[in-house]
């Protein structure tokens, strides 16, 4: 699988170069990120759980960073096991490039998966690719931006007390 793109964040290429390097932002800007850690300034190891069509495996994943160009880019290789589900290993390419006062991110991406995931078809799992890459995109710009943390967990405590009563609804 091939994937290439481009995104305005709404940052300075130094301020996305930092966050693409912080363990909490990526965290909160990942889909179906559980755990993050990084072990060195250029390893990491993440526990993902990703939903392709009837499928929602959880991979363990381990990336590297290398050819770091601080704040112009990176490259970042890594590969997952995601059980009988199978595997996902690739790289990205990532380049940060200023814009006014936002920076627009340039990414190419090359992945091989196997397994049940790969007899899904790729037409599936590139929708699915550029799905997740959409949502990682948009949540990070929402961090960027700065949006209000207080409303974020206004919104969160609200999700909380509707999950509670669905809960009590349902008997359990």
């Amino acid at each position: 699988m091939e994937m290439t793109g481009s995104e305005r964040i709404s940052a300075t290429p130094e301020e996305v170069y930092a966050a693409l390097n912080d363990e909490e932002i990526l965290m909160q800007a990942l889909p179906g990120c559980k755990e993050l850690s990084k072990e060195s300034d250029t390893e990491f190891d993440a526990v993902i759980t990703v939903k392709v069509g009837p499928i929602k495996p959880t991979f363990k994943m381990a990336g590297k960073l290398s050819d770091l160009n601080p704040p112009k880019g990176y490259t970042i290789a890594g590969e997952g096991k995601g059980g009988m589900a199978g595997f996902v290993k690739g790289s990205a390419e990532v380049q940060l490039e200023p814009d006014e006062d936002s920076c627009i991110l340039h990414y190419t991406v090359s992945a091989q998966i196997g397994g049940r995931l790969a007899q899904l078809g790729a037409r599936l799992i590139n929708s699915t690719a550029m799905k997740y890459a959409s949502s990682f995109f948009s949540n990070l710009n929402e961090i960027m931006s700065g949006t209000d943390e207080e409303q974020a967990g206004e919104e969160a405590a609200e999700e909380d007390q509707e999950s509670s009563n669905e809960q009590v609804k349902s008997g359990s």
